[in-house]
């Protein structure tokens, strides 16, 4: 029980890598406040689940592209649960296909969900996470290499974490904070298929030929959070199964 007595929000927790973070920082002693979009039912479930197994868990519903329901769910989660310790930056959406047939209400949803809502979830979290605090983002492997064409936009803003990650590290040295990035690869959730011809496509370029599982980006997580890693901060870790190598 590495995080007993620790206090931590997972952004997007309700299903896929986000629940898998949830389920992972619970089952180390964790108390976990998540937000969600629309999965009411699931979020409650996942909620009550975790209050059965003895921690407090608290459920909150904010859209990650509205800056006002950012700030507000991260000073809800501070409240219900007397502080943070830990923030996990995991909501993020995917919008794919040619530049040229980009829509501006795509754009400005892939930036305002996975890099404006990092920053505003994080300068509020600031104001509660104590010296020796920890902060994680979730980003790509696609910030480092773009595998496959149609995910420039995405790729960009999975980018801009990774600036910010080392930014922030360097900002928050002196508190002792940490802030590091984890690079999933392609991972089996809800919106990734283990077959057919897409799937077949990215599962090729993996050297290990299998997807992810969300668990195994959870273990990640929970690394960087725990006692043994107060020393690692501006750090990228990627788990693709080799697909960058």
């Amino acid at each position: 029980m590495q995080l007993e007595n620790k206090r931590a929000l997972v952004t997007g927790g309700s299903r896929g890598i986000g629940h898998a973070i949830v389920q992972a920082l619970a089952s180390e002693g964790a108390d976990v406040a998540f937000t969600y979009e629309r999965s009411k039912e699931r979020a409650k479930e996942v909620e009550t689940t975790l209050r059965s197994s003895g921690r407090k868990a608290f459920c909150f519903q904010a859209d990650s592209a509205s800056a006002p329901a950012v700030q507000a769910s991260v000073q809800q989660a501070a409240e219900a649960l007397g502080g943070l310790d830990i923030l996990i930056n995991n909501a993020g959406i995917y919008r794919g296909g040619p530049l040229e047939e980009l829509s501006l209400e795509d754009l400005d949803a892939l930036l305002s969900v996975n890099v404006r809502s990092v920053v505003l979830a994080t300068q509020q979290a600031l104001h509660h996470l104590p010296n020796g605090g920890r902060i994680v983002n979730i980003g790509s492997c696609l910030a480092d290499r773009v595998a496959w064409p149609g995910s420039a936009v995405y790729a960009m803003a999975k980018s801009a974490l990774h600036g910010l990650t080392r930014g922030l590290a360097r900002d928050l040295g002196q508190r002792c904070i940490t802030v590091n990035i984890v690079h999933p690869g392609p991972t089996l959730t809800d919106m990734t298929k283990e077959e057919g011809e897409f799937s077949a496509m990215m599962r090729e370029h993996v050297a290990l030929k299998r997807f992810s599982t969300p668990e195994e980006i959870a273990g990640a997580v929970v690394y960087l959070v725990g006692p043994g890693t107060s020393n690692v901060t501006g750090t990228a870790l990627t788990l693709d199964g080799g697909l960058n190598a």
